[in-house]
This record gives C-alpha cells, structure tokens and sequence, in this order.
C-alpha cells in the first residue's frame, strides 16, 4: 500500500509511473494533464498519433468521460472490470488532454480488474492514460524486469505485482467491430453483440500499427525447426529452446509469449522463430501480435 500511495503522489505531481494491469504494465498518467501525457510519450518515444488507452475505476467514472449507447452498455455489463477495451465518442466536458485522444472525436476506455491498478485509480483520483510501458514498437512488458529494461530511469516508479495473467492487450471494440484482438474474444463478444473484425484507414485505437511489439533480432513466424542461429519458440507438439505451451494450451501460450520474445531477445542466437498457433479463440490475438512484431 505504501508503494501504491508513492505512485499515485508522483501521478498527482503530474510524473508518470509504471503499473500492472491484467494484460501487461502500463505506463500511467493523469489523463487530463497535458504535460505529464506528453511524458508518457516521451518516455516510450511513441508516435502522436497513435492514442492511448484510459483507465477508470467503474463504468460511472467511464460515462462522465464517453457517451455510451446500448451496444457500448452491454459489453461494458458483461466484460467490465476486464481486458475490453470500448471506443466511444469523448465528451467535451471530460477535460481529457487532447493528446491521449491523438485529437480524435473518439476515446479509448477501459475498467481494469487488477488489484495494483484498480488501488492507483482510487489512490490518485485520477482517470489514468496507461498504455504498454516499453518503448514504443518494443516487446511488451509482462514482468516489471521487462518494464526496467526497455524504459531504464524513463519512469520513476514501477510498482511490482509478479507476471501479469493474460499476457496479451486488451480487445478493443469500436461499435460492433473488434479494432484489436484480445483476451475476449470475437466468440465471447458474439454472445453479447454481432460484432466483426474490421480495419480502419486511419490509426483510430492502440495497437493499429503495421509493425508493433518487435524484439531487435528477425522473427521467423509458422517454424516447425529451428535453422542455424535462430532461437526457437515451440507450441504444443513443436519442441524449441523455449515453449509457449507444450500442451497447446492457447490461454497459456498468451500468458507467456511477451516473456519468452523477451528471451530471445536478450540471448546470443542472431534470429527468432516462432511455432504455428491456432488461428481460433485468443490465438487471434496471439497471431496478431506475432505478424505485427515480425513486419519490418
């Protein structure tokens, strides 16, 4: 608790500092504070059009920054506190700084279940911008190791909570299309609406870009053996240096991909390889930061 009080003191001071949430550890701000946002970025070396993801404590806190409709109240019912992220038009009371929406018309909310978070949202009163804390286009952080080593004396705080559960980012929905693919998944969101996966023309939400998570060395994706000098990834029946899960467990695979990308990184091999993953359920979104991550 003393931890958290510290962070939600240099949040209030307008510092930034780096958090758990259930997908990975965010890099937080005050939402409304301009100058403490262009931290974030500055921090992480992020493009300014790309918007951030902002965190708030219940649905109410949510409703005083976004206009819902039925659609938006229904999944924020059934996923909310969770890894869903909704994209709603901003009101223009909130006093969000015009940097966390990248001057969109739009803004991107999300409850979150963790207990760190959840504890810095009440600490500091604050809604939070918070997106991954690395450095932009990096490996995301699952481990506040990853978080030291790709931001350094970036960020004046990390608070620690161990590896965080999903591993992934969060889904984020905009209508009834699915932005990014996540933890809730396009089949447990049909159970609520009929969404569909869609593109956009324009960055509108985190994570839209074409080369995004990317370790330093060349990643090699769909590899059932390794060629000289790669490190290989293994899944389910694919034997490597490392395994997302030799049981072909997906959830289990999403949980452990950032860490073990971070690996490899960090080894001597020159090269990355990857084994296939199931295009279905959360291997989705695992697919989706893996292709993103070996665009060069």
């Amino acid at each position: 608790m003393a931890a958290v009080e510290e962070a939600a003191g240099i949040i209030r001071a307008g510092g930034i500092v780096a958090v758990p949430t259930e997908t990975v550890y965010g890099l937080a701000a005050d939402a409304r504070d301009s100058a403490a946002v262009a931290r974030i970025y500055a921090a992480k070396g992020r493009p300014s059009f790309n918007p951030l993801i902002v965190h708030v404590p219940d649905l109410a806190a949510a409703e005083r920054i976004a206009v819902f409709d039925a659609d938006a109240r229904a999944l924020a019912a059934r996923f909310w506190p969770g890894p869903l992220t909704l994209v709603l038009p901003v009101r223009a009371e909130a006093g969000i700084a015009s940097l966390v929406t990248a001057g969109l018309d739009t803004i991107a909310l999300r409850v979150p279940a963790h207990r760190a978070m959840q504890a810095l949202l009440v600490a500091s009163g604050a809604p939070l911008a918070a997106p991954s804390a690395n450095a932009s286009n990096a490996i995301s952080p699952t481990r506040a190791a990853h978080v030291a080593a790709s931001l350094g004396g970036a960020v004046a705080l990390i608070l620690d909570d161990g590896a965080t559960a999903t591993g992934v980012e969060s889904t984020i929905v905009a209508g009834r299309t699915i932005l990014r693919p996540g933890p809730v998944t396009m089949e447990m969101l049909r159970e609520v609406l009929p969404v569909a996966a869609g593109t956009t023309a324009h960055v509108s939400a985190p994570g839209q870009l074409a080369t995004h998570y990317a370790p330093r060395k060349p990643l090699r994706l769909g590899a059932v053996t390794r060629e000289a000098g790669e490190w290989l990834i293994g899944f389910g029946a694919v034997e490597g240096d490392d395994t997302l899960s030799a049981s072909g467990d997906l959830e289990e695979a999403a949980a452990r991909l950032f860490d073990a990308l971070h690996r490899a990184d960090a080894g001597e091999r020159d090269g990355i390889a990857v084994a296939p993953v199931p295009e279905i359920g959360i291997g989705v979104a695992i697919n989706d930061r893996l292709r993103r991550a070996a665009h060069r």
